[in-house]
């Protein structure tokens, strides 16, 4: 059964303050809503989700050129559960195409929030999320932006995705200085093989109070097990498809490098031994961190979402996290490093 997770914030209702209670397993759309997954599929998948006590569905404006809100709007209303029943999370600060303009400008919060809701077909969203940190716009104008859309009843509460860390820790302070609404959650890149957000970002969100719904928590499928070393991906996999196997490839990602593969192999009598499958297992080494509240996951097909939802409840015993460690260590992609001192920092070497 699907376990809840009480955020480690709480979700803001206008000027009240209400606990949420959401599933530490939440449902995402990226690359498959509006993208790659056909419309009726993805609906089928949206429901699935819902039936397996997923509660939390994590979209964002840019995702299918606003196709994937679109999806999940009509999904969510179709299904059998009330509006109160389930959390929408969508972003913003990317361009959707074929509109150039993006950011985080008090301009841009007022127009793209206004048409997520209408893509959605909501009254209000639950979770508005700044994409990534918007070197062109003062911070504090995007904070009083997302105050004013919290006060006006179209926002509950607001997060971050991929800021740096100096930027969590501003925006926290400015908006304890002014009295708006404070960023409650945090969404970073964390899975076995991508490590980052262990050596700062966790550690800046405990003390500042938000929680951490983080992506690819399977490392884009690799972690369950499916991609062979040496051989081609299975013919309905993400990897192969070109309009979403670019994401495995680029980016320093490597996520099919056969040096990987042949350690995620590795990790198969792990998970056995523990009488798991390996999606369960790569899900609750990420749900360990206190730190987490959800992990976000993707699916192509409505029985991929049992699988995927059985992986909360889980607690890895210390002997399989230490194997874990002596087999991924060599080939995490992005492990986390040591903070710099301060004087390094002050002097930005």
């Amino acid at each position: 059964m699907l376990i809840y997770a009480l955020c480690i914030t709480l979700f803001i209702f206008a000027s009240l303050w209400r606990k949420v209670m959401h599933s530490e397993i939440s449902f995402g759309t990226w690359l498959t809503a509006g993208a790659s997954v056909e419309r009726s599929r993805a609906i089928a998948c949206i429901h699935a989700a819902l039936d397996n006590g997923i509660t939390l569905f994590d979209t964002a404006n840019m995702y299918g050129a606003g196709e994937a809100e679109r999806v999940l709007g009509e999904a969510l209303r179709s299904s059998s559960k009330s509006r109160d029943q389930y959390l929408i999370a969508t972003k913003l600060f990317n361009p959707v195409p074929p509109e150039p303009d993006k950011g985080l400008s008090a301009a841009q919060v007022v127009k793209q929030l206004d048409r997520s809701l209408e893509r959605l077909g909501a009254d209000y969203i639950d979770l508005y999320q700044c994409h990534r940190y918007d070197k062109e716009t003062p911070l504090d104008e995007t904070l009083e932006a997302l105050d004013r859309a919290v006060k006006s009843g179209k926002v509950r509460s607001i997060g971050l995705s991929e800021w740096p860390v100096d930027k969590i820790a501003a925006a926290a302070e400015s908006c304890k200085t002014h009295g708006w609404t404070p960023m409650t959650s945090s969404q970073p890149q964390y899975s076995m093989l991508v490590r980052k957000p262990e050596a700062e970002v966790f550690a800046a969100c405990r003390e500042h109070g938000l929680g951490n719904i983080v992506f690819s928590p399977l490392a884009q499928g690799v972690l369950t097990g499916k991609y062979k070393p040496g051989q081609a991906p299975p013919p309905d996999s993400r990897a192969a498809n070109p309009d979403t196997n670019f994401t495995m490839e680029t980016l320093g990602r490597r996520f099919r490098s056969d040096f990987l593969l042949k350690a995620v192999e590795q990790l198969k009598p792990i998970a056995g031994d523990l009488g798991l499958t390996m999606t369960q297992m790569a899900l609750a080494w990420v749900l360990r961190r206190p730190e987490v509240s959800s992990a976000i996951v993707g699916a192509s097909r409505p029985e991929q979402l049992a699988a995927n939802a059985s992986g909360s409840g889980i607690t890895l015993p210390e002997e399989a996290l230490v194997r874990i460690d002596a087999i991924l260590n060599p080939v995490v992609l992005f492990h986390p490093v040591a903070p710099k001192p301060a004087w390094k920092r002050w002097l930005r070497l």
